[in-house]
């Protein structure tokens, strides 16, 4: 039987978080393409930690949105894990505030856009992007939510 396992951390005071049960919902669809059971981390930090992560990791000032930790070859006897996500949850209200989206469609479009970047796809070229905006549309939308990028 394939499962899927999320370890949630919640380091943000304040912060609005989507329930867990969205939360399993969106990593799901996200990993419905990915054979055998699976586990990663989610942990949802204040903007501070963000850019902290960001600085370290991306050489890149200030906060970002979603941030991916890829784990390769690091199996759990017949689990895989995949790796950790961070979120910040300020900027995820922020941006969809000011795009007029609703908050719980971006958290629901950035924990798919993590794991995704989990299993390996990415938008560092245009064909990339295609390629990763393409899937990240049709599981959204098969969700239920919005194309994000129309």
């Amino acid at each position: 039987m394939r499962r899927v396992y999320i370890d949630l951390a919640v380091d943000c005071d304040d912060c609005a978080v989507p329930s867990r049960p969205a939360l399993v919902r969106w990593c799901k669809a996200a990993l419905a393409e990915a054979e055998g059971s699976m586990r990663l981390g989610l942990r949802v930090v204040a903007e501070s930690e963000a850019a902290e992560l960001n600085g370290r990791f991306r050489g890149r000032p200030g906060p970002t949105n979603v941030l991916s930790f890829p784990y390769h070859d690091a199996p759990l006897g017949k689990t895989r894990f995949l790796g950790d996500i961070v979120i910040c949850a300020p900027l995820v209200k922020a941006e969809a505030s000011r795009a007029g989206y609703p908050e719980n469609a971006h958290w629901a479009h950035l924990v798919i856009h993590g794991i995704l970047h989990l299993q390996g796809l990415d938008h560092e070229t245009d064909q990339d992007a295609r390629v990763m905006e393409a899937r990240e549309t049709r599981i959204l939308t098969g969700l239920g939510f919005r194309d994000p990028y129309r």
